[in-house]
């Protein structure tokens, strides 16, 4: 019979709870949304922006869950079909819960940030470290206040390894973070221009992401990008915070990982790389340089952790972009296919200009085009409307040939290109969700790309849905 995550006495003192009802025997996930509930879990009624989770324990209970955690101003307002735990505050309380799993764990684990590139490095890492070991992970980009708590409630006991991605908005918000997690590795893949409305300056971004060091394990391990703007402040940190070992990864002729060549290969990175005196070639399921990069600091964390880099690099070969972060799908179409790049989740300037990259080396059919589909990047402060209007050059650069914005931050980046690269500019994204899958025809590259605020996904579901009705058509005739 299967061990449960927790058992129910056991969650009893790291919540700091009492309980009304029969406690249950055990509980087998942790939640705090009741659409992803499954049967056996423990509810966290967490109050979001938009809505509290007190709102939905008859829903959670309904799902079937084995629990749920409420706080004491709610407790004698809700009618329960099951056992509850009541504590003062439940974000608190799963924080406890979160660090009781830490404590408890012999895991190995490393603990990823970074300007960009964060949640493909963390994906790489999770796949390169499954077949080594029992490997537990970050799901999708739970990296704030409440996902690492989340996260590290939901570590199983005898998991060998544990990757957890730690994100930030504003100054001082990674060290709490990091704290609860104490990895014994921890990454920087990169310091760029995001958040600057927040931060002020690439120094004060350098500052925060260096934040993570300050929870290393005893005799912990920093890696850090050599070719990061200010890796000056970042090595000085890792320094301050006692890491054993820094290692480094980039282009830099001192790295400890340098990457000396990549090139595609229809759908794939082929890398060249000298990792720590030894020649690896080797090759991994996703195109770009910046992937070819971050799979340099997944080699060096590999090997803190006692695998070796040339066994590492045989599982690049099964990695995909994740989707919303440059996953490639080929949509059939009327008459062929079109290329769907989704960058859809985040965007910056750094990361768009990879993705722009990308796109460059993308094939396309006979008579087809590289189309950009761009959104507004956020958080840039007092020069977003220069970052922005700079794209226009990267995207002429890159022979976009036809370019599609939304956002009145994209108006400066689409009124400064040549006239005969203009599809169209909206708005907003809803403005083209139809405009876009009119525009593709056979052999296309299509590229989309926006602050996950911009709500650019709304046009890659648009572009699939004329797949897939087309599809259907076909299928009818």
């Amino acid at each position: 019979m299967k061990d449960h995550l927790w058992t129910g006495i056991s969650l009893i003192t790291p919540l700091k709870a009492r309980v009304i009802g029969r406690a249950p025997s055990g509980v087998d996930g942790v939640s705090i949304d009741t659409r992803t509930l499954e049967q056996g879990d423990l509810f966290f009624a967490i109050k979001g922006h938009n809505s509290d989770g007190h709102a939905f324990i008859a829903k959670a209970f309904a799902m079937g869950a084995a629990a749920c955690v409420v706080d004491e101003a709610h407790v004698d307002y809700i009618d329960a079909d099951g056992p509850l735990y009541v504590v003062r505050d439940t974000l608190k309380a799963m924080e406890g819960l979160g660090q009781a799993a830490r404590a408890r764990s012999n895991a190995w684990i490393a603990a990823i940030t970074g300007s960009v590139g964060k949640t493909s490095t963390k994906e790489m890492l999770r796949l390169t470290l499954e077949s080594f070991g029992a490997t537990h992970a970050s799901a999708a980009s739970y990296n704030n206040h409440w996902g690492v708590p989340l996260t590290l409630a939901r570590m199983p006991q005898d998991a060998e390894f544990g990757v957890f991605e730690i994100g930030m908005n504003h100054a001082g918000e990674i060290t709490p973070l990091v704290g609860m997690v104490r990895p014994q590795v921890a990454v920087v893949t990169a310091i760029a221009p995001v958040h600057l409305e927040n931060l002020g300056s690439l120094e004060a971004i350098a500052d925060a992401k260096a934040e993570i060091f300050s929870g290393l394990a005893p005799d912990g391990v920093a890696v850090i990008n050599r070719d990061a703007p200010f890796f000056d402040r970042l090595l000085e940190a890792a320094r301050a915070a006692n890491a054993r070992r820094i290692l480094t990864f980039g282009e830099h002729p001192q790295a400890d990982a340098r990457l000396i060549h990549a090139r595609r290969r229809d759908q794939s990175n082929m890398v060249d790389a000298d990792v720590m005196g030894r020649r690896l070639d080797y090759r991994i399921a996703a195109p770009g340089k910046h992937v070819a990069l971050n799979s340099l600091a997944v080699l060096l964390v590999a090997d803190a952790m006692g695998v070796a880099p040339d066994e590492a690099a045989q599982t690049f070969a099964q990695f995909s972009a994740p989707a919303g972060r440059g996953a490639q799908t080929r949509l059939r179409i009327a008459g062929g296919e079109v290329l769907l790049i989704d960058e859809a989740y985040n965007a910056n300037p750094v990361s768009m200009r990879a993705a722009l990259d990308v796109l460059a080396a993308s094939p396309v059919g006979a008579g087809g085009r590289r189309i950009a589909v761009l959104g507004d990047m956020l958080e840039l402060g007092p020069d977003e409307a220069r970052l922005h209007r700079e794209l226009a050059d990267v995207t002429m650069a890159c022979g976009v040939d036809l370019v599609f914005a939304a956002g009145p931050l994209m108006k400066h980046m689409f009124d400064a290109l040549a006239p005969s690269r203009r599809g169209l500019w909206a708005p907003t994204s809803a403005a083209l969700q139809a405009e876009v899958p009119a525009a593709v025809r056979p052999g296309d590259a299509v590229m989309v790309k926006g602050s996950n605020g911009s709500k650019m996904s709304a046009v890659v579901a648009a572009l699939r849905t004329l797949a897939a009705s087309q599809k259907s058509e076909t299928s009818s005739c």
